[in-house]
């Protein structure tokens, strides 16, 4: 069995050391800072201005449409209020607009607490410890061959984690999305026939930076759970 154990002990220290990289460079990069997104989604800054001049022009089209309707309304078509839906249109043009500066704004709101969280001061860890640590727990209380025990464990412990690593970067590239597609979301919200996209569309956003914070949370939790067990771990 030694040489087992050995293959068994390495494929575990390669797991951990694995698990190390990949929290040094996602963890880092993810936030609500959209730098990372274009970095790697470079053509979304292009198409931005796409979908700029398109939500004012849909802006626009439904004004001229629904004051057209007016002039059918005594024939049964229903219309919107001419006052109202003009100064509907003017504040969601001006907002589909300035899109970016209001949406860079509650990105940096929903930012503060994001960086609270990854910058709190932690205990450094080293995930390559971790196996040595757990390896000789096991062996005081499990008899036979505790590498592969140790492997299993390990195994099921990283992947839980980067799977959790994983949707917070999904939930990260999600929000890029809902950011750089912001105008023509504002678009909506000027007619009260699609006002009910613009309300989904601002729920969404805001879920989706409260789930991006949380998921920051449980990482940090995770990462202090293991900074504590390996400076004391004979405390469980």
């Amino acid at each position: 069995m030694g040489i087992l154990d050995s293959v068994v002990e390495w494929l575990a220290t390669q797991v951990m050391n694995l698990l190390d990289m990949i929290n040094g460079s996602v963890l880092g990069a993810l936030g609500c800072d959209m730098t990372v997104f274009l970095r790697y989604f470079p053509a979304a800054q292009t198409l931005y201005e796409v979908f700029v001049a398109f939500s004012i022009g849909f802006i626009l089209l439904n004004l001229v449409w629904q004051l057209f309707k007016n002039f059918g309304a005594g024939i049964g078509l229903s219309a919107e209020d001419p006052v109202k839906l003009t100064v509907r249109s003017i504040l969601f043009i001006l907002l589909a607009y300035f899109a970016d500066d209001i949406v860079s704004l509650v990105l940096t709101i929903a930012g503060t607490p994001y960086s609270w969280i990854v910058d709190a001061s932690l205990p450094a860890i080293d995930f390559g410890n971790f196996g040595s640590v757990l390896t000789v727990i096991i062996g005081c209380l499990a008899s036979g061959s505790v590498s592969l025990i140790v492997l299993i464990l390990i195994i099921i412990i990283a992947w839980n984690y980067i799977k959790l690593l994983f949707e917070a970067a999904e939930r990260y590239i999600m929000v890029g999305v809902l950011v750089y597609t912001a105008p023509m979301a504002f678009a909506t919200g000027a007619s009260e026939n699609t006002s009910n996209i613009f309300s989904a569309w601002c729920r969404m956003l805001g879920g989706q930076l409260f789930l991006l914070i949380m998921n920051a949370w449980c990482l940090r939790l995770f990462v202090s759970m293991v900074g504590t067990f390996l400076a004391n771990p004979l405390s469980v």
